[in-house]
């Protein structure tokens, strides 16, 4: 199990990578709003801004996914269920914690659960 002071240190890398992907989300959607203005001059144009507005699109997936996966950790750690793998009830090991900090799988138990879900 995990010490009361690797639950604090977790606990500020979740609340510091959420703030950073608050940030990151607010700059991506003002720059595809900005870009939804632009007028494209000529086919290349739009297909520049179709390109860019579809890589945007997906790292705001991304980064809407990992907060998603975030906000789930942060809770856990208020209900003290925080490293502890939501298939076996294992603990999570530290070192893959450290690695991916809001793992809701043991390294056995995320092999299963991503063979069942590809």
């Amino acid at each position: 199990m995990l010490t009361k002071e690797e639950m604090k240190e977790f606990e500020r890398e979740l609340l510091a990578r959420k703030e950073q992907i608050l940030e990151n989300l607010k700059e991506v959607n003002e720059k595809i709003s900005m870009m939804r203005n632009q007028e494209p001059k000529d086919e290349g144009d739009f297909a520049v801004l179709a390109a860019q507005t579809d890589i945007d699109n997906r790292i705001l997936q991304q980064q809407k996914s990992e907060l998603s996966e975030i906000e789930i950790a942060l809770t856990k750690i208020k209900k003290g269920t925080y490293g502890v793998c939501e298939m076996c009830e294992e603990p999570i090991g530290i070192e893959r914690l450290k690695v991916k900090n809001f793992a809701r799988f043991c390294i056995a138990c995320r092999a299963i659960n991503e063979k069942e879900h590809s």
